[in-house]
């Protein structure tokens, strides 16, 4: 069985001995954290909670104004929650919303004189559901440090649902080691770092993932990273494989909410590694595929120097400086243009592209297409942060899914995913 479908399988077929508990902001941790009588914090939940037991968390504002330890100093790295109990394979410990509510973890009122980790997480097994997660801060006197964190991640075999990471001053969620984790159909917005010591913007990704080698099967699916100040996802310094699919990143670079470029921040949609401009020899092959970016200051998709080809299939771009980028290191340092790039598509036909020298193939510049608006159901550039669909994947939107007429069905190449028809549609959507 695929690894990412224990925890839902060992969910459902449920365990005798598994418990249900529930956590409110109104509750209190000497309660019995029954749905009458919740407990109130997340840390007294965790004391409790065994392999395969659910926490449900009412909806409401979960306010944290303290770390669970002092800085150390101006330099040191604090954290709001620590989640450091684990489950198992079969018995994973769910932490969910319950259902219909929404409960906001609010970190914008430490005042912690250091770099912040809203929730860490260095155990595995365990499944985050549904939980909002916002104000990881810095300190705006503060100016010796990168980012903080909304939630920091290292461990493996975990699972990041439906979270909505946002207004956070540093990335959304990070995955800084660890393997076999999934983040899935969670939004990640609107994070700027301010007082960055590099630069305001530099470090506040939608999503990150610089994992070490040995630590492979990390996945986003399903996600959307949008006005975030630095790079929607982030796979700079990952030794180990990673893979984006099915999302979406779009209007990087800037101020949240405007068109104000900022100049430390990167701006790319989908920066799919590179290891600081240098080249390593042991650089990890890295998937990005059914994937949109666009209207982002810099590129949509960006291979940020990386030493070996990365692997771009059946992805869209519009509206980018650069839609495609493939900007690799030879081993002698020099720049080379490095990816395995089929299916893709770059929208309108002449859109800015640094593909050179790429094995590319079967992609809409390759063929020479001459879209026009009519290929599509829609090229509208707003509308992607409408809500999600109840089960939380992405919303039903008719942006750049090709008409019935148009030319990009059936014209790419078979590259063993799955499509419809006699081949591959161009692009991250099929008729």
């Amino acid at each position: 069985m695929h690894r990412f479908l224990v925890i839902a399988a060992a969910c459902a077929a449920g365990h005798a001995s598994a418990a249900t508990w529930y956590v409110a902001p109104t509750g209190s941790d000497t309660a019995a954290g029954t749905l009458a009588a919740p407990w109130q914090s997340f840390a007294h939940a965790q004391a409790v909670a065994q392999p395969g037991d659910t926490v449900y968390f009412r909806g409401g504002r979960y306010a944290y104004t303290k770390a669970t330890a002092a800085c150390a100093s101006r330099r040191a790295t604090v954290s709001a929650i620590v989640l450091d109990k684990s489950g198992t394979e079969q018995q994973p410990i769910r932490y969910w919303a319950y259902p219909g509510e929404t409960p906001v973890f609010d970190f914008s009122g430490m005042k912690d004189d250091c770099r912040v980790k809203g929730i860490e997480v260095v155990a595995d097994w365990i499944h985050l559901k549904g939980l909002e997660i916002t104000g990881a801060p810095q300190q705006p006197d503060n100016r010796l440090n990168h980012e903080s964190w909304g939630v920091w991640i290292d461990a493996n075999h975990d699972v990041f649902e439906q979270l909505n990471l946002h207004h956070n001053m540093g990335p959304g969620l990070f995955i800084k080691d660890g393997g076999w984790n999934l983040v899935l159909n969670s939004d990640s917005h609107h994070n700027y770092d301010p007082y960055t010591s590099n630069g305001a913007g530099q470090s506040a990704d939608g999503f990150g993932a610089h994992v070490s080698a040995g630590h492979p099967g990390n996945v986003f699916r399903g996600c959307r990273a949008w006005a975030n100040t630095d790079d929607g996802f982030d796979l700079i310094n990952a030794y180990s494989p990673v893979t984006i699919e099915y999302s979406w990143a779009w209007q990087h670079g800037y101020l949240p909410g405007t068109h104000t470029p900022l100049a430390a921040g990167n701006g790319n949609g989908i920066k799919a590694g590179g290891y600081g401009g240098k080249y390593v020899a042991n650089g990890a092959k890295h998937v990005v595929r059914f994937s949109v970016a666009f209207d982002n200051k810099v590129s949509g998709f960006y291979a940020n120097h990386h030493p070996i080809a990365l692997d771009f299939f059946g992805n869209t771009a519009f509206g980018n400086v650069i839609d495609y980028n493939m900007l690799g290191v030879a081993p002698d340092g020099g720049p080379v243009y490095l990816g395995t790039l089929r299916n893709n598509l770059a929208y309108p036909a002449g859109a800015a592209l640094k593909v050179e020298g790429a094995d590319s193939a079967a992609n809409s510049w390759d063929l020479h297409l001459a879209l026009k608006p009519s290929d599509f159901d829609s090229v509208a550039p707003t509308g992607w942060d409408a809500p999600r669909k109840p089960d939380g994947s992405l919303p039903d939107l008719p942006m750049f899914h090709p008409s019935a007429a148009s030319a990009v069905i059936d014209r790419g190449v078979d590259v063993g995913l799955p499509f419809r028809g006699k081949a591959p549609d161009l692009g991250a959507f099929e008729r």
